[in-house]
């Protein structure tokens, strides 16, 4: 039985504010039959936690929306646009503004604020080996490295979704998703052994993370500081401290854009002086700050999965297309890897997480629309978004089949998305829809 919606580690400790809760839960109950907008953004309760760069991005035009009390830049509105929503179940206000965001990441390069996103220190002698028995990857890697990683319960299902960098032989740095930092704490705290010699901190706060990603982050970057970030000294999944303006910082080439780019661990206090470097030598190569409405129609049609929706406690790497993520043979295994190997030796899945694009370019797509194979319910979106590139709404979804779901099985049935009552066909595909080989990311 599924009960995440009332497993209390979905809450922040902010959120037993009684203050909070009374503001909140009135917002909550007033609209319990009012109409579910998609995007909607609640009103009450609201900065709660705040971005060190909030303010500059309020003045660039920025429409915040809430995760776990942050303030995050949803959409940028241009000059003389007031930064609201106008909500619908069409194409909203922002919709042309974030495909400018959008395009402006796939083609030039883009300015994400990350700060939100959840950060904790793993550090001692035994820390390697607690966080490789929980983490299903290996990473027993050399410092400087980052390994994306799920954590598995012993069903293998996953538990959390995420990248572990290593600072040194003995600190590993773990980001993972705004929602899951309490989840996540507390999953990593009880599975460290008393006698180990291991301390989680969480160090969220102490953070602030810039996203510089697009074709041009590389020459963008390079006129900010002294370190080769070319392919050959900095290639993809190296993390390294950089000099950048008057501080030290943290660059990490990842992406969850599908795009050659940097993350940037920013110690707090340098955080705005860094901002408005980013900013100024931006200008000559066409920084555009972006949102998350722009970063999620790009992981869509990269296929990167997102916990919580696309990937839960009760899909395993196999099903949702993570294989790649299992160090199957590592010394000392992992949580979970008994119940993969006997999923893996069961023959073909009995559900997969598939990619669809539709073939209409007009109906927009957002989460839990029925999936229709040959005309039989086979499963339900679980994330989607209008994918700028390839010009029409992507999703991604579970296909369910008895007997097996496999690609040749995908490739020779016809499927169809519901979207409010009407049948629109779809095309399946179990790689990403740009970018499939991943070229740009590791160009």
């Amino acid at each position: 039985m599924d009960i995440s919606d009332v497993d209390i580690r979905r809450m922040q400790p902010f959120q037993s504010n009684r203050h909070y809760l009374h503001d909140r839960t009135v917002e909550g109950l007033g609209l319990l039959y009012a109409m579910h907008w998609p995007f909607r953004q609640y009103e009450t309760a609201r900065d709660v936690r705040r971005s060190p760069l909030h303010d500059r991005l309020a003045a660039c035009g920025a429409c915040f929306g809430e995760a776990a009390g942050w303030e995050r830049p949803n959409w940028y509105a241009p000059d003389g646009v007031e930064p609201q929503y106008a909500y619908s179940y069409g194409r909203q206000n922002w919709f042309a503004y974030a495909a400018e965001e959008h395009r402006a990441v796939r083609e030039g390069v883009g300015l994400f604020d990350q700060t939100s996103f959840a950060k904790f220190l793993l550090q001692g002698r035994d820390a390697e080996a607690v966080l490789n028995r929980v983490c299903a990857n290996n990473v027993a890697v050399p410092v400087g490295k980052v390994v994306y990683t799920p954590w598995l319960n012993p069903r293998g299902g996953i538990e959390a979704d995420l990248t572990v960098t290593r600072m040194a032989p003995d600190q590993f740095l773990i980001v993972t998703s705004v929602t899951s930092q309490t989840r996540d704490f507390h999953w990593l705290s009880t599975h460290i052994p008393d006698d180990a010699h291991a301390f989680l901190t969480d160090v969220t706060s102490a953070y602030s993370v810039l996203g510089v990603m697009g074709p041009s982050s590389r020459q963008l970057l390079s006129t900010l500081t002294p370190a080769d970030l070319s392919n050959a000294a900095f290639p993809f999944g190296t993390s390294k401290e950089i000099e950048m303006g008057y501080a030290w910082v943290r660059a990490s080439r990842i992406t969850y854009v599908g795009e050659l780019g940097w993350e940037l661990y920013i110690p707090t206090e340098y955080a705005v002086p860094i901002y408005d470097r980013l900013v100024e030598a931006g200008a000559e190569f066409g920084l555009k700050h972006c949102g998350y409405h722009a970063m999620n129609s790009l992981r869509l049609e990269k296929g990167y999965r997102h916990w919580g929706h696309d990937i839960t406690d009760e899909d395993t790497p196999l099903e949702a297309g993570l294989g790649f993520t299992v160090a199957w043979d590592k010394p000392g295994g992992f949580i979970g890897r008994e119940a993969l190997l006997k999923q893996k030796e069961a023959g073909p899945l009995r559900k997969r997480l598939v990619g669809f694009v539709l073939d209409d370019p007009e109906p927009l797509l957002y989460h839990d629309e029925p999936i229709y194979r040959d005309g039989v319910m086979a499963g339900c979106t679980t994330s989607a978004m209008f994918g700028h590139t390839v010009g029409r709404s992507v999703c991604l979804g579970y296909v369910h089949a008895d007997t097996g779901v496999t690609a040749s099985d995908l490739k020779r049935s016809r499927f169809e998305i519901d979207i409010a009552g009407q049948r629109v066909s779809a095309r399946p595909s179990l790689r990403a829809f740009v970018d499939p080989k991943h070229e740009r990311v590791r160009g």
